[in-house]
């Protein structure tokens, strides 16, 4: 009890400072992904499975600024990287819901919105809606991130996992059996009072400090660089371009654009062993 009321005083003092100056900075963050992948051996040998694990592995090591000030920011990444490819047979990668290097997300934290810019294989949406809330724990747990100490904060959700199988048909032929399970998944953040703004990277925000670092089992965003009140304004212009659309629909739409690009890349009924490899990817 007596952390939490040192966390709300710190919080309180660092607000108050905040509010007697116009306050904004850059964060950057690397992103990373676990990736584990298992492979019919007669399909794929090892070396070639060690070297898709890597480029998967390469495509989701990414960079990212986030611009802010005490009520908005810009999430943006720095650098598109080219999507995996493995040469040679009839392999292939494909990654689906991962964000295009075009993505810009501006959250607003003061007026509880977000303006998401979307590429969709080559569409772009704007996708608009209230802030969803996170129900955030803070925990005791302290350490430090840089010069910056941090204090612990975690929260549950369940995530949507796609799994498939070989099912047998009655004509001796393996087909793909695609589905989607509920798992809960804990997400745990470390953020700095000493930053007075409640944002953070991606849709994480809400902490009484600039959230640092985010990970999960198979995930991990952690800040490596930050520039506090910088002599060149910050610019957080909120994105444009766009068919407007709510998140909702959106979701709708990814939705079917997942299914639509799993049976066209599930393999066909009466293909041989080893003809086609594919590897899905939820984003």
């Amino acid at each position: 009890m007596k952390t939490i009321v040192r966390v709300i005083l710190v919080m309180a003092l660092v607000f108050t400072s905040a509010n007697a100056q116009d306050f904004q900075g850059m964060a950057v963050y690397k992103t990373s992904r676990k990736m584990d992948i298992k492979l019919d051996s007669t399909q794929v040998n090892d070396e070639m499975q060690k070297q898709m694990q890597a480029m998967l592995r390469k495509q989701f090591q990414k960079t990212f600024t986030l611009s802010f000030d005490k009520e908005a920011s810009v999430y943006k990444e720095d650098e598109a990287l080219a999507p995996p490819q493995v040469g040679g047979g009839n392999i292939q990668v494909m990654v689906i819901g991962d964000g295009g290097g075009g993505d810009i997300l501006y959250k607003n934290t003061k007026d509880n919105r977000f303006t998401d810019q979307k590429d969709v294989y080559g569409k772009i949406f704007l996708v608009k809606d209230k802030l969803k809330p996170i129900e955030w724990k803070l925990e005791s747990e302290t350490k430090f991130i840089g010069e910056y100490q941090c204090y612990k904060a975690t929260f549950t959700r369940e995530i949507e996992v796609v799994k498939s199988s070989s099912v047998n048909t009655s004509m001796g032929d393996d087909e793909r059996d695609v589905k989607t399970e509920k798992e809960t998944q804990t997400v745990t953040a470390w953020y700095t009072p000493n930053i007075p703004v409640n944002n953070g990277p991606g849709n994480y925000y809400g902490l009484p400090g600039l959230i640092l670092e985010v990970s999960t089992e198979n995930m991990q965003i952690i800040c490596s660089k930050i520039v506090l009140n910088p002599e060149k304004k910050v610019s957080i212009e909120e994105p444009t371009k766009g068919k407007e659309i709510n998140q909702e629909k959106y979701d709708k739409v990814m939705e079917k654009k997942r299914k639509e690009m799993m049976e066209r890349y599930a393999p066909r009924k009466g293909s041989r062993d080893g003809e086609n490899v594919h590897i899905r990817i939820g984003g």
